[in-house]
């Protein structure tokens, strides 16, 4: 291991301290995501644009107590292409839902099944709740007075934390689509689980890394692009035991007990945050557009055919990322062609796909490299968590400021 991981952890706890969470949403924003589109007055014209792309962090508006569901800052966040779901931890937890099908003036409504779920899980069709003795999973696209699929859970008396993590549950794990139960080895002893909508990378209580499902980009790391029909470990990483995992459309990433994040998968969108030839091809002719110069798509300076191996378009194997200035990441999430890490010292970066502002460097552009989110930095705000949809990017922060002595 390249650094040591809990120092730095321990040192952040004792300087400073930590205010009430608040959540943070930038990018595609066409279902409300982020905020509900307030509608024009007469003879005013809306901002269309400005409406779906969210490029710069936007503080996700509070949601107020409700009958069927009382809700509290403190919560979690879960990302699809066109919805946000929020869990909210407090004495009578609950799930609310903003975006696609939301028809409330708030940002969110309440879901009136959920009352006392501890985890959430949220797809294009289908929302899943975990409770302490069950696991429910409703279909989105209908009007239903029973779940879709259901699971009883045994209990531990003894245990106060949810017995399950989605969208890990007793004997297997709960898919994006149909069929929604999938079976698991229990051999494979699974810790946690990240899902794609074709491939899965799954963490082991020792460490190890397994994936398996659509291989064509690379997603698998196992070095080729074939694709594999059971869980199979990923051979590079073996010994370096890794605690969390993620994916996204066609790539996936680790992280190492250290600190060290590890990429693989495709990179035409710079989403691996490698050199991207597509990338910086897209980002010239954009300029070259913006100075009124003609852009000659087949031109390419000597320089650039001489380095052009330096350019990654599929990364087969797992690849060290090194962000710049060295830290330890603390978290991880995958967008469909995007990714945003979290810093133990409370910094976000993100990397890839930027078109709609989910890079939230208050612009459009895309970036094959780990760019710090300097508009928290800016606040004094300490990044905590980072969840992204397809498209979009939401991050949980604290205020902190140094304890008194």
């Amino acid at each position: 291991m390249r650094r040591t991981h809990s120092h730095t952890v321990h040192a952040s706890v004792q300087n400073f301290v930590a205010f009430p969470m608040r959540w943070f949403g930038f990018g595609f924003n066409a279902f409300g995501q982020i905020y509900v589109h307030e509608k024009p007055m007469q003879g005013e014209c809306s901002d269309a644009a400005a409406e779906v792309k969210v490029s710069s962090p936007t503080e996700l508006s509070s949601e107020v107590d409700r009958r069927d569901c009382c809700v509290k800052n403190e919560c979690q966040k879960r990302a699809s292409w066109s919805r946000r779901a929020s869990l909210h931890l407090n004495s009578d937890s609950c799930v609310s839902l903003a975006g696609f099908a939301s028809h409330e003036s708030c940002d969110a409504r309440p879901v009136q099944e959920s009352r006392g779920c501890k985890d959430v899980l949220i797809s294009e069709s289908f929302l899943s709740l975990a409770f302490s003795d069950r696991v429910e999973c409703w279909d989105l696209r209908k009007e239903e007075k029973t779940p879709s699929w259901s699971m009883e859970i045994k209990t531990h008396p003894d245990s106060s934390g949810p017995s399950v993590k989605l969208p890990l549950v007793p004997g297997g794990y709960v898919a994006p689509k149909l069929p929604l139960y999938r079976l698991l080895s229990p051999h494979l002893q699974a810790k946690m689980l990240a899902l794609s909508s074709e491939h899965a990378v799954l963490l082991s209580a020792s460490g190890a890394v397994h994936t398996w499902g659509l291989g064509s980009h690379g997603q698998l790391g196992h070095g080729g692009l074939a694709s594999e029909e059971e869980p199979r470990i990923v051979e590079a990483l073996w010994g370096m035991p890794m605690s969390h995992v993620a994916t996204g459309g066609w790539h996936s990433v680790c992280i190492s007990d250290g600190g060290d994040l590890y990429v693989w998968g495709w990179n035409e969108s710079g989403q691996l945050g490698l050199p991207s030839r597509g990338l910086r091809k897209a980002l010239r002719q954009q300029s070259s557009q913006q100075e009124g110069a003609q852009y000659q798509d087949a031109s390419t300076s000597p320089a650039e055919e001489q380095h052009e191996e330096v350019f990654i378009s599929i990364q087969a194997f797992p690849a060290l990322l090194d962000v710049t200035p060295p830290c330890e990441i603390r978290t991880v999430s995958c967008g469909c062609r995007h990714t945003a890490a979290v810093t133990t010292k409370g910094d976000l970066y993100t990397w890839g796909w930027g078109d709609y502002g989910q890079l939230g460097q208050q612009n459009l552009l895309s970036s094959d490299e780990p760019q710090r989110v300097e508009f928290f930095r800016e606040q004094q705000m300490h990044v905590t968590d980072v969840v992204c949809g397809a498209w979009n990017t939401f991050a949980a922060v604290a205020e902190e400021e140094v304890a008194c002595s």
